[in-house]
């Protein structure tokens, strides 16, 4: 007998949870520092227009094949795909890709947790810069620190999953989902009204075209380009299985436009946190990935009330890499939901013994595997399996998910389209048919293409 597939108690559930996939550390880490490095507005603009003709339609293409199939990655194109064919061997690299995206983020997360109690708990206070700058060393430099927060973030979010979809999954991402936006609202309400903040606000929201001029053209649509389809995880299934668990009262162009809108307002909310703090204290917003963990406990501390401000961002900082982990951790055991009859809670336990093992060596990679730089000097166990999932499972996932959907030897535009457009709401345009099968592609490839071109000098 056929296992009944686990529902979403509601679409705000769906569009919560999807989303919290979707937000995690690139939206408040990487969004900001990228727009400080290019110029502020003028990127904002060319990040909106990529997330439109990019992120919107490859998402609606995952989320129809999860709703379409009712199954994870590890079985949605055996479901679809015509006799004979050989589509479902995909689900081996997306498989792949969601546990090695686990393997890093995990230890990110773990730093998050240990700053936001390093803040709350006054770690920061009476430090100058420099000390700051050492405590981040010395962090990532701490096995024990990396290996003991990465522990506790697996298995505190893997119990999550093991309680199951409704009564985990959905009741916690909710609240954390909804305490994220009130905290960044909060955070950045007090940002906007520092004395000399306004400057970062005509910064971030005023477009200087003169910063593209300087930068390359190319350089800057690439950054924009990589950033809103990176944003939303395409590529390996962690957007497909929430597909899977909807039903079809809705169509899913307009909910993959909700997720997008989500995902994108709490990425710009980030800004309008980090950009007037930064030029209120005179700090370098372009400062790269060390704004999070150096320039902005800096910031903190030149502020009065810092402390309480600093532990608040860092406890948002955690919930949007909890929401994630959570929704891919739901994914790790989905597959095997798809693929065997064991029951959950068995294949929870045996995936946190499972990830603890696999994401050691990320957690040693600044530590006791410091020498192993992969992709040359200053590179680690990190950049190495970020580089395997980012640069490369998820564009090329993405390309195989929009083939699959518009050509014949796939799934097929017809049958894309009748799952896409079942529902109320905004409707998949017919009109954009020969834009997807032939174009997108190509824009997918380009990315792949530049982030090797961007990675190794070419």
């Amino acid at each position: 007998m056929e296992k009944q597939r686990e529902k979403f108690g509601s679409r705000l559930g769906f569009i919560l949870i999807s989303a919290g996939c979707a937000i995690g550390l690139g939206n408040v880490w990487k969004f900001p520092y990228i727009t400080g490095q290019y110029g502020g507005g003028a990127f904002v603009l060319i990040y909106f227009m990529f997330l439109l003709i990019l992120g919107i339609p490859a998402l609606t293409a995952e989320l129809a094949v999860g709703r379409a199939s009712q199954r994870s990655v590890a079985m949605s194109m055996d479901m679809l795909e015509k006799k004979g064919q050989k589509w479902h061997l995909f689900k081996y690299p997306a498989m792949a890709g969601n546990y090695l995206l686990m393997m890093f983020y995990t230890t990110v997360a773990g730093w998050m947790v240990y700053y936001f109690v390093k803040m709350a708990a006054g770690g920061f206070t009476g430090l100058d810069a420099d000390a700051i700058g050492a405590a981040f060393n010395n962090t990532l430099g701490s096995p024990s620190i990396n290996i003991g927060f990465m522990a506790f973030v697996v298995i505190s979010c893997m119990l999550i999953v093991a309680k199951g979809l409704q009564d985990g999954v959905e009741k916690i991402t909710k609240v954390m989902m909804l305490a994220l936006i009130v905290l960044m609202i909060v955070l950045a309400v007090r940002s906007i009204f520092l004395p000399g903040g306004e400057e970062g606000l005509k910064f971030y929201l005023t477009p200087n075209f003169g910063a593209i001029k300087e930068h390359g053209l190319s350089t800057v649509l690439f950054a924009a380009m990589s950033q809103a389809f990176f944003t939303l995880s395409i590529g390996m299934g962690a957007m497909a299985i929430f597909g899977s668990y909807i039903d079809r009262s809705r169509a899913l162009c307009g909910e993959a436009i909700s997720i997008t809108v989500l995902d994108t307002s709490v990425a710009l909310m980030a800004g309008l946190i980090i950009f007037p703090a930064c030029f209120a204290y005179g700090v370098d917003p372009g400062a790269g990935p060390g704004l999070i963990f150096v320039t902005l406990p800096n910031v903190f501390n030149a502020m009065p009330g810092g402390r309480l401000w600093g532990t608040l961002f860092f406890l948002f900082m955690c919930f949007a890499a909890f929401s994630t982990v959570i929704a891919v951790f739901q994914n790790l055991i989905a597959f095997w939901e798809d693929l065997t009859d064991m029951p959950k809670k068995k294949i929870v336990s045996i995936h946190i013994v499972l990830m603890l093992i696999l994401c050691l060596p990320c957690a040693l990679g600044y530590n006791v595997l410091a020498d192993f730089q992969p992709l040359g000097a200053g590179s680690g166990v990190l950049d190495l399996e970020d580089f395997i999932v980012s640069n490369n499972i998820l564009p090329l996932g993405s390309m195989i998910y929009v083939i699959f959907c518009s050509w014949k030897m796939g799934w097929g535009w017809d049958k894309f389209m009748g799952e896409a457009n079942t529902g109320n709401g905004v409707k998949f345009p017919n009109a954009i048919r020969l834009y997807i099968k032939y174009i997108l592609p190509l824009i997918i490839l380009y990315v792949f293409v530049m982030g090797y071109k961007s990675m190794f000098g070419w």
